[in-house]
């Protein structure tokens, strides 16, 4: 009897312990998609243009690139947490059935114990069942049996009220569920209409550059010159900046080797000649496209590889990105590629542009009237551009998250507030997006 009633225990412990976890399960996909749909109601703004120049429509078009690409992540997101609500829903109607099944069962036992009590009902007959033993301790034993048995009886009718219970929690759980994907449905079909009337709007402005094939080409054209100019400038910096690891590495060694050498006359020993000769050729043949690290260098490298998919966005505030990193041609447009060493975030107007990690300032320059920032971490450098003023300097330490400057806006078009956002690995160029947080 009490092996059943801590068994009814732990059923009930465990029934309550799931409803929580459900709930816990909507709570957490109701709060995720309140947070998407904040984004993309926010980026949402960062669409209008009244321009109809080439180079504003241009900048349009890939502005609501970026928030159709969004859009589609979000309608995946919800497609994705659906099918884990129908999982939840079909393992909630097994529950509810075995808990329903166990109930009927728990019934009709409970039903046989009060037929059976029924037809032994009167004090009369269970005093002969207990004085027709044949002896005391058969007498015992039946006395026993009959305070155990109405125990039973009493338990088996608290197990059905506790079932009754878990069946109705359940029943709750499983209408709270399907609730939850009823609103994703909604919530599915309003971003779907929402994205088609987006793909419209994007085949509008593509029919629109198509007629400008001139002017388009010549937009292209001169925001390559202007990619390929700010580029150059970066490399030539990242070059100047490997060399001064460089020559820093090497000043230290000659510094080492002096000290080395002090402490070696003092003692009266001599270090063979040829010995300093390998150290020598190669201090002399280090290579000029990899940084020469110190410890600090090499623990905050890989500290910064640590953080891979956990770095924070550059850009303060709500953001879309409008270009990706790479080579790739604009859906719709002839002879239209772009070849993007970073990514390109698009924010509102007045953001700051931030650091993505601890690390050192390598450079802040001017091109074309705006500036721009390199920042080393170790081996990595994160490069910062379009920025219509900057809050560092080269030599400053900067942390994560620091304001490092304001994005330009553009007034010419709408006030497009764009940074252009680039990772390296030494010369290498990196694609930014998978080392930083969605």
């Amino acid at each position: 009897m009490k092996r059943l009633f801590v068994y009814s225990i732990c059923i009930v412990l465990l029934t309550l312990s799931a409803s929580a976890q459900e709930n816990k399960l909507i709570k957490e996909l109701e709060s995720k998609h309140s947070e998407l749909q904040k984004l993309i109601t926010q980026t949402e703004s960062l669409l209008t243009t009244t321009k109809k120049d080439v180079g504003s429509q241009l900048n349009s078009l890939n502005s609501l690139i970026g928030q159709i690409t969004q859009r589609k992540k979000y309608i995946n997101t919800i497609n994705s947490d659906m099918e884990s609500l129908n999982r939840e829903i079909n393992k909630l109607d097994r529950e509810l059935r075995a808990l329903q099944a166990d109930l009927r069962e728990k019934k009709k036992s409970y039903e046989a114990s009060v037929q059976y009590l029924y037809r032994n009902r009167t004090i009369q007959e269970r005093l002969m069942f207990i004085l027709s033993a044949d002896n005391l301790s058969q007498t015992y034993r039946r006395m026993r049996y009959a305070r155990e048995y109405g125990t039973y009886q009493r338990l088996q009718g608290e197990e059905i009220l506790k079932k009754q219970e878990q069946v109705k929690k359940k029943q709750t759980e499983l209408r709270k569920t399907r609730a939850a994907k009823e609103k994703m449905l909604k919530e599915r079909e309003a971003e779907r209409a929402k994205l088609e009337k987006e793909e419209k709007e994007r085949r509008t402005l593509v029919a629109n550059l198509q007629k400008k094939q001139k002017g388009l080409q010549a937009e292209v054209n001169k925001k390559r010159r202007e990619a390929n100019q700010l580029n150059a400038r970066i490399d030539k910096l990242i070059a100047e900046e490997i060399e001064k690891a460089r020559k820093a590495a090497e000043a230290e060694a000659r510094r080492a080797k002096a000290a080395e050498k002090k402490t070696e006359t003092k003692s009266g020993a001599a270090k063979p000649a040829t010995g300093n000769a390998p150290a020598a050729a190669k201090t002399k043949s280090a290579p000029v496209d990899a940084f020469n690290m110190s410890k600090a260098d090499r623990d905050l490298s890989g500290t910064f590889v640590n953080n891979r998919g956990k770095l924070p966005m550059p850009v303060t505030g709500s953001y879309m990105i409008t270009s990706r990193y790479g080579q790739y041609a604009v859906e719709g447009l002839k002879n239209v590629k772009l070849d993007n060493k970073g990514i390109d975030i698009q924010a509102r107007p007045g953001a700051q542009a931030r650091a993505i990690f601890n690390g050192k300032v390598a450079a802040v320059f001017q091109l074309n009237g705006l500036f721009n920032v390199l920042i080393r971490h170790g081996s990595y450098i994160s490069v910062y551009c379009n920025l219509s003023s900057a809050s560092v300097k080269a030599g400053d330490t900067v942390t994560t998250r620091q304001s490092i400057g304001k994005i330009f806006s553009n007034a010419a078009d709408g006030n497009r507030t764009v940074l252009h956002f680039q990772l390296r690995k030494e010369k290498d160029k990196l694609n930014p997006e998978p080392w930083l947080e969605k």
